[in-house]
Order: C-alpha cells, then sequence, then structure tokens
C-alpha cells in the first residue's frame, strides 16, 4: 500500500493538465447528477398548495383518482392516473358529515366561473357586458358562496354578506380591470352559464382578486348541479384532533354508503375522500396531482438516459487519460510492479482527482437545481398551486450522487486500467489492438439499438419516444465500444481527400490512418452530443412541426367566437342565423383517459379531445374523414384518429370504452375516422357529452365558436353582426388553429430543454477533455516531426485537417445514429420524416466545430513555437 500510495502521490504531481481535464468531467457529473437528484426528490414530495381550505381542519371531496388493473406475468397489476376534472360528491354527504360528533361547522363548497363584466350605473342585464367586434370589457373571475369564504378564512373588509339572490361580496384590492367593483354598492353585470344577470356589490373581502362570493341558495343554481358539491370544508370541535375526526366522518360515510357522483369503471371505487394536512390541496387545485407524476414520468424517462450518458462520458475521459500513460504503466509494469500495485496506485490517484471534483459538483448542484425550478416556473410547465418541495434532510441528495460519481470514477479507472496492469512485463510496453470480444460487443449492442429502434416504429406516443431515446443512447455506446474500426472505416474515406491538401494533407491521412483508436475516442463525445441532442430535439420538433402543419389544414373558419363565463344558450343557432354565415361549429378542449393493457401490463393514457357541434362540421373543420360520418356524432358517439382506430381495431359500428375527465366510463359508438389527429387528438366526441363532465356547468358554452363566412360575404359586416347577435362575445377576425396539446407538453418541452443544455455542455467538456488530452500526448510526436523536417504550417494545416475529419466522421456517424430511432419514431407517430430546426441543427454544429478547434490546437501550440522545436 505504501507503494501505491507513493506511484498516486507522484503521478498527480506529474499529470496534473491530464487530471485536469477528468476533474471537470468528474464535476460536471456530480453536478448534473445533483441536480436532477434534487428536482426528482422535490418532485416525489411535492404537494398542491393549502389556499382556499387553509382554515379547515378537514376536507371531504371525490376521488380524483382513475385506476385499471389488468393481468401482467399472471399477476394482477394496477395502475392509477390523476384527474383533472372535478369528481363531485352528493349533497347527502353534508347532512352526514354534519351529525358527525366532534365536527363544529360543515361548509359545503361549489366553485365555478364567472364572466366579470365593467360596472354598470344601471340594472341592465346585458347592457355593460356588451363586448366590441374584436374585443371584450369581460374578465374571468370564480364564482363561490359565501360561506365557503371562512375556510380560508376570508374575512369581510367592508359591507356585510350577501343575503338576497342578487347580492354579491368581491375581493378587495380591484383595479382598473375590476372597473371599481371593490365599492360597496356598485352595479355588476356577471355571466355564468351564458347568462348575464345583474348583481350589487354589498360586501368587500379579502381573497383572491378574481373571487366574487354569492348566497348558498344563488352559488348551487349558478353552479349547474345543485344537487351535487365540490367539496365539504369541516371545522373540529375545540380540543378533537383532525386525525380523530378524519376517522370518524371516514367511518360515517361508509356507514351511510357515500361515494361519489357518476359511474365508475369496474375495479375503480368511486369511495369519498377524507383529506387532511397537505392533502386539502388536492381538492383545490385538481391539475396539481396529476401534474406531479407527470413530472416524476418526464424526468424518470431521462435519469436512465442522464446516467448512461455520464457512465460514458466519464469512462472515456479517465480512459482516454489513462491511456496518455500506458507507456509509463507499461515501464512501472516492466520493472517488477505487480499488477494490484498498479490496480492501487490508479485508483487512489483517481479517487482523489474524483473526490475533490464530486463535492464541487454537489456544491453546484443546489443553484442548479433552483434554476431548473426557474425555468419550470418561467415556462409554465407547472400548474398553479403545486409546491415542489425538499425536507431538510433531501438536501443531502448531492451528496449521495456525488458518492456514485465516485464510484464511477473508480469503476472507470479500473477499466482503463486493466489492460496494462494484466499484461505480462514483456508485453505492457506494447500497444494491443482492439480484441474480438470488444468488436462481437460493439455489433450486439448495435443490434439492441436497432431493435429498439424497432418497438419505436410499433409504438405510440410516450411509449415511442422512450423507446427512441434508449435506441440512441444504446446506439452511442455501441459506436464508442467500435470506434477504432469506425475511424479505421472513415480514414479510409476520408484519406484521397485530405491527400488533395499536399504535404500538410498526406501526413493527416498517414496520422489518422496509424492512429485509428486514439481517433476513434475522440469521435466517441462528438457521437454522442450530435446524436443525444439531435434526438432529444428532433422528437418534439417533428410532433410540434407535423402538429402545425395539420392544425392549418383542418381550419376553415374565417372567424372565432367565445365569451368568459360562457357563450348564452342558443348562441350558436343565433351566429347560424346571422346573414353571411355559411357555418358554425361550436368546439370545447377536454381529456379522456383511454384504459388498455400494453405489452401484457396495464397502462392509462391521458389523451386531449374536442367536443364538437357536429351539423357542417367540415365546413368550420376539414379532419380528413377516412371512414364513416361525422356529421353523425352525437351523445354516446365517438370519431376515431385513423392511427388509433387501427391500433384498437375499431371501425364504424365498433364500440370504445373511455374514461372522462372526471373519471367516469362510457362505451361509446363509433360513428367515423379521421386523418388529422396529431392537431385534433385521437378522439372527436359530441360537445354535449363532454361537457357533462367537465368542472364547467353543463349549460355553460366553454369553448369558442368557429364561423365560415360566405364567400361572397363582407368580413367586417358579419363581424359587427356576430357581436350584436351575442352581446359581450369576442369576435376573432383571425382565427388561431385549432391544436389539441397534451397538459404534460410544456412540462416535457422544458425537460427535454434542460437535459439537452445539461447534457449537451456536459459532453462539450468531454470533447474539449478528451481531444485536449489526445493533443497534450502528441507533443513527443509533433517535436519529432519537426526535427524530421516537417514546417510548422505543415503542422498546423495537418492538425487543422485532423480535426476537420474528426468533426466530419463524428456528425455524419452521430446524424447516422440519431437517425435511426428518430425516423422509426417519426413514422409510428406522424408518418413523416424527422425534422429539425435549421438553426438548431446550425448550433450544433457550430458547437462541435468550435469544441474540435479549441480541443486539438491550443494544446499544442506550444510544440510549434519557435524556430527550434522545444
Amino acid at each position: 500500500m505504501k507503494v501505491a500510495a507513493l506511484l498516486a502521490t507522484r503521478a498527480t504531481r506529474a499529470h496534473r493538465k491530464a487530471w485536469t481535464a477528468v476533474f471537470a468531467a468528474l464535476t460536471l457529473t456530480s453536478l448534473l447528477l445533483g441536480a436532477f437528484g434534487l428536482t426528482l426528490v422535490s418532485a416525489w414530495s411535492a404537494h398542491p398548495r393549502v389556499e382556499r381550505y387553509a382554515g379547515a381542519d378537514l376536507v371531504v371531496a371525490g376521488d380524483q383518482t382513475t385506476r385499471f388493473s389488468a393481468a401482467s406475468l399472471g399477476e394482477r397489476e394496477t395502475v392509477s392516473a390523476g384527474l383533472t376534472e372535478r369528481v363531485r360528491i352528493p349533497r347527502t354527504a353534508l347532512t352526514v358529515v354534519r351529525g358527525v360528533p366532534g365536527v363544529r361547522a360543515a361548509v359545503a363548497d361549489v366553485e365555478f366561473p364567472v364572466g366579470l363584466a365593467g360596472s354598470a350605473a344601471t340594472g341592465s342585464a346585458t347592457g355593460s357586458a356588451t363586448g366590441s367586434a374584436t374585443g371584450s370589457a369581460t374578465a374571468s373571475a370564480t364564482g363561490r358562496p359565501w360561506e365557503a369564504a371562512r375556510l380560508a378564512p376570508y374575512a369581510l373588509r367592508t359591507g356585510r354578506a350577501p343575503q338576497r339572490a342578487d347580492e354579491v361580496v368581491v375581493a378587495g384590492g380591484g383595479g382598473p380591470e375590476r372597473g371599481g367593483a371593490d365599492r360597496v354598492g356598485q352595479r355588476l353585470t356577471l355571466r355564468v352559464g351564458g347568462h348575464d344577470t345583474a348583481y350589487t356589490v354589498v360586501g368587500v373581502a379579502d381573497g383572491p382578486r378574481t373571487a366574487v362570493w354569492f348566497t348558498g341558495a344563488e352559488a348551487r343554481r349558478l353552479s349547474g348541479h345543485p344537487e351535487a358539491l365540490d367539496a365539504i370544508g369541516v371545522v373540529a370541535e375545540s380540543g378533537t384532533g383532525a386525525g380523530e375526526l378524519a376517522g370518524r366522518v371516514r367511518k360515517a360515510l361508509d356507514t351511510a354508503g357515500v361515494t361519489d357522483v357518476g359511474h365508475r369503471a369496474d375495479g375503480d371505487p368511486a369511495t369519498v375522500r377524507v383529506l387532511t394536512g397537505d392533502d386539502r390541496g388536492e381538492a383545490e387545485f385538481l391539475a396539481a396531482a396529476p401534474a406531479r407524476g407527470e413530472l416524476l414520468a418526464a424526468l424518470g424517462s431521462v435519469a436512465g438516459a442522464v446516467v448512461l450518458v455520464s457512465l460514458l462520458v466519464v469512462s472515456s475521459t479517465i480512459v482516454q487519460a489513462l491511456r496518455q500513460r500506458s507507456h509509463e504503466l507499461g515501464l512501472l509494469r516492466a520493472v517488477g510492479a505487480t499488477p494490484r500495485q498498479l490496480r492501487a496506485a490508479v485508483g487512489r490517484e483517481v479517487g482523489r482527482v474524483a473526490a475533490w471534483a464530486a463535492l464541487v459538483g454537489a456544491a453546484g448542484a443546489a443553484p442548479a437545481y433552483l434554476g431548473l425550478r426557474a425555468l419550470l416556473d418561467a415556462r409554465g410547465a407547472l400548474p398553479t398551486g403545486l409546491e415542489l418541495t425538499l425536507l431538510p434532510p433531501l438536501w443531502l441528495t448531492p451528496l449521495v450522487t456525488a458518492a456514485v460519481t465516485v464510484l464511477v470514477a473508480q469503476v472507470a479507472a479500473l477499466i482503463g486500467g486493466a489492460r496494462t496492469a494484466t499484461a505480462r512485463p514483456a508485453e505492457a510496453l506494447r500497444e494491443r489492438a482492439p480484441g474480438r470480444g470488444r468488436g462481437i460487443t460493439g455489433l450486439v449492442l448495435l443490434g439492441v439499438g436497432a431493435s429498439a429502434a424497432g418497438t419505436a416504429a410499433l409504438q405510440r406516443g410516450a411509449t415511442a419516444a422512450a423507446a427512441a431515446g434508449a435506441a440512441a443512447v444504446t446506439m452511442v455506446i455501441a459506436c464508442a465500444v467500435l470506434g477504432p474500426w469506425i475511424a479505421e472505416g472513415a480514414m479510409r474515406l476520408l484519406g484521397a481527400p485530405l491527400r488533395l491538401f499536399g504535404p500538410g494533407g498526406r501526413l493527416a491521412a498517414a496520422n489518422c490512418a496509424a492512429s485509428a483508436h486514439r481517433l476513434g475516442a475522440a469521435i466517441t463525445p462528438i457521437v454522442l452530443v450530435t446524436a443525444f441532442a439531435g434526438v432529444q430535439l428532433s422528437g418534439g420538433a417533428t410532433l410540434t412541426h407535423a402538429g402545425d402543419a395539420q392544425a392549418r389544414q383542418v381550419l376553415r373558419a374565417d372567424l372565432a367566437v367565445h365569451a368568459d363565463g360562457g357563450l348564452p344558450a342558443g348562441a350558436v343557432e343565433r351566429i347560424r342565423e346571422v346573414p353571411g354565415v355559411r357555418a358554425a361549429t361550436e368546439i370545447v378542449p377536454g381529456t379522456v383517459l383511454l384504459a388498455r393493457s400494453q405489452l401484457g401490463a396495464p397502462e392509462l393514457e391521458r389523451l386531449p379531445v374536442f367536443g364538437v357541434t357536429p351539423e357542417r362540421l367540415t365546413s368550420t373543420l376539414d379532419p380528413g374523414p377516412r371512414s364513416g360520418d361525422l356529421t353523425r356524432l352525437r351523445p354516446g358517439t365517438v370519431a376515431v384518429g385513423a392511427d388509433r382506430a387501427d391500433s384498437l381495431g375499431v371501425r364504424p359500428g365498433s364500440t370504445v370504452t373511455l374514461r372522462f375527465g372526471d373519471g367516469q366510463e362510457a362505451r361509446l359508438r363509433v360513428v367515423a375516422t379521421y386523418q388529422r389527429s396529431i392537431a385534433l387528438g385521437d378522439f372527436l366526441l359530441s360537445r354535449d357529452d363532454l361537457l357533462r363532465h367537465t368542472s364547467l356547468p353543463t349549460a355553460s358554452g366553454a369553448g369558442r365558436v368557429l364561423v365560415a363566412t360566405a364567400p361572397d360575404a363582407d368580413r367586417k359586416a358579419v363581424t359587427n353582426a356576430l357581436a350584436r347577435a351575442v352581446p359581450g362575445a369576442r369576435v376573432e377576425p383571425d382565427p388561431a388553429p385549432v391544436r389539441g396539446e397534451a397538459a404534460e407538453q410544456a412540462l416535457a418541452e422544458v425537460v427535454s430543454v434542460a437535459v439537452v443544455g445539461a447534457v449537451g455542455g456536459f459532453t462539450v467538456i468531454a470533447v474539449l477533455s478528451t481531444l485536449a488530452l489526445i493533443a497534450t500526448g502528441r507533443r513527443p510526436e509533433l517535436r519529432l516531426l519537426r526535427l524530421a523536417g516537417a514546417g510548422r504550417g505543415q503542422l498546423r494545416r495537418m492538425l487543422r485537417l485532423e480535426a476537420a475529419a474528426t468533426v466530419v466522421t463524428g456528425l455524419v456517424v452521430g446524424a447516422a445514429v440519431a437517425s435511426v430511432p428518430l425516423l422509426a419514431f417519426s413514422m409510428a407517430t406522424t408518418g413523416t420524416v424527422p425534422y429539425l430546426p435549421p438553426a438548431q441543427a446550425a448550433v450544433i454544429v457550430s458547437v462541435v466545430v468550435a469544441t474540435a478547434a479549441a480541443g486539438s490546437l491550443p494544446p499544442v501550440w506550444g510544440a510549434l513555437r519557435g524556430r527550434y522545436p522545444r
């Protein structure tokens, strides 16, 4: 051990420059793993924020989780998914809860959207709600019963509580957009469920600026479901603990047989929940719990790729640093050093560098995590109300990832020094060619990558994306293993063009051909950054590009009409009667869940959908009908995208079982199939069907009406006529394309950008480090060439051409590696070739070229200076 310690100390001092590159790679590895580790544990411990129910000891609400079970590998497996639409509970639950001992108060709560118009001095029901043709004075607000204000608690600042149906309390702090609504006595015209009604402000209270409180009876009427409640806030009597009371309430509800409203699927229990502590927020922010699961899934899907990339980069850098010293290690072996002493010396040497690098990276993990949090917030990737929390012990996660980094470095050191340490002393000084086992391993990995790409071609959605990512990483590792052979083949192709550049070109061709092993090590990180960035960026860009193209093809409407608080009843019929209007279609966005077995395992897939009115649908929207009749779309029926129909094996006349956003299941008869499902989603439903399962009142026109005008109609005149026909509505002269986007798309985009940025920067450092190590090790070779008569200009040209050959080979191989899974993924999901924005492709090429130049040329400038070599 003393010999190993002495060798490690001397070697560390003598090879500081080589270990600087390794230190940088290990520092970034520790930082990247630490930041992702913190993000994962913060998502694991995340919970919805508690606001409206902060003053309640517990909350009784519907079960916002749906479950699906199937037999997998002989065992029953169950998966679950969060529901983003309100699951309501029967009003009878209120009576049950109020009768539980220890309950001081049980307050019913309902919530509904309100269109808040400008204030009016008169009691006109519609006068102040009339908007212009291109805009409106309406603003979005939220209505609730005044009794529920005590659950926050929100107190009156001035005035009194509402007592009559035409009285409201508004939140304080009004501004110009509130039209002075915070003044007691003001008259407001509010739109709820498409109906305009005048109310008198009788009080101003604390609370969010968009809150409006009504009497309990009026709130129940406006909610559209008077016999159902959104939630019940419970306040315990003094001396009664929340946990104890929750048990009593749970038992009372079970005894009374109270369940959620609506029909659930078999095996999906509709049990009313009793929430305490941080769980109370789940009854407020419905999208928070599903978003937590999506964040964990998104981070988990890239965690494996990030770890594999880290292992590959760190191993490559350490192996290259040790390879530069292979002659030195071989000499030690030749003079009597034992394999155990060499392994111990290398392990100690790498361990010292790795320990310091891992600690430095761990220190930077927290700022990197906070930066990712800020990016998620800035891009709106997380829904309102989701709190990413970190308990004090979880802040130690970077220390765990630092230990993993040290372990990775030690394993890489064993791999890098294995051949020299185990060689016989007489052979230790001779560099051996890559063995047959390495070649077989590389070919097997290529086959595995191709198989994963084939899986991506047969799957859809997240499964196809995950398979494509796995294929790319596997094929990059295969290229790293096959690096010498790839370099040798590349030089056979590039040798002739290089020789055309004179003596420098001939030197470059000869060096590249003679040092295929070295060139392969330089190519590997370039292949990695090109393939990884290409797959991550092109996958999302291909879907977005194809979806945007379809969205433009789908839209045939000339105008769009919508209003906060919903369009009034009969608005679509009135719009159709306006002179110059050829067709009008109301379209409402929503989500459904498809429960099915995928490769033998149960799966719940959340899908964006639209609900539409079918009359003359193709005049405003062109889904690209393939079979059936879209005009037969009624409640109880569905139209299915062609690809989804093929995967489910359905056609017009078949049935499809779907779960709506509130968890209720329905068997729907297929009436048509259509082509443009990337823009419109995989299912088109009846508007009335979809509205019955949203958090909005069923009478509310929640979407917008697309209007197609007659060819000879005056567009401006039609716009003004629509504004008069539907008071308070906004008329858009250039409607935005119709595009159904998955709820997690923004999250996936942010995670993808963060991963590409982090791993891209990581691999750039790897490229720089590897090339710098190679260039540093070539200084004796360059001095010898100068002594043999080569001029400085010839050597500079040689180095530039070698760098160019490395870059070209790395980019071509990286693009080829990325194209295989991307082509499979894009053909399976969009039916088109992969797409990468030219600007992003230019950035990848520019970064690779600049990095290769910086790593290849500056480290050897010293050997090229002066008249005589130094």
